[in-house]
């Protein structure tokens, strides 16, 4: 498996984008904007790593990028959800 900057730019992207939409539409019971970025892109850089390693390629191996970007967001969705669960934030 190769990772090159652009894969973790894109994990990195991907999963601030998710972390911020989880504060938004999970207004209660969230980490705060920048907690809920860093956990998003958390989980977006595991799914990045993992998901590949484990021969799962949700965006399909003729879509390398399109694979990195579902990759990073189902990751970071995963990691926002599990993150909540496990630590239950207050606010």
């Amino acid at each position: 498996m190769q990772i090159s900057g652009l894969d973790v730019i894109v994990w990195l992207l991907v999963g601030a984008v998710i972390g911020w939409l989880a504060s938004q539409i999970m207004a209660k019971g969230g980490f705060g904007i920048q907690g809920d970025i860093m956990v998003g892109v958390g989980g977006a850089a595991v799914a990045g790593l993992l998901f590949p390693a484990l021969n799962i390629f949700l965006g399909g191996q003729q879509a390398p990028l399109l694979g990195h970007i579902v990759n990073a967001a189902l990751g970071a969705v995963i990691g926002t959800f599990v993150g909540r669960l496990v630590f239950k934030p207050t606010q």
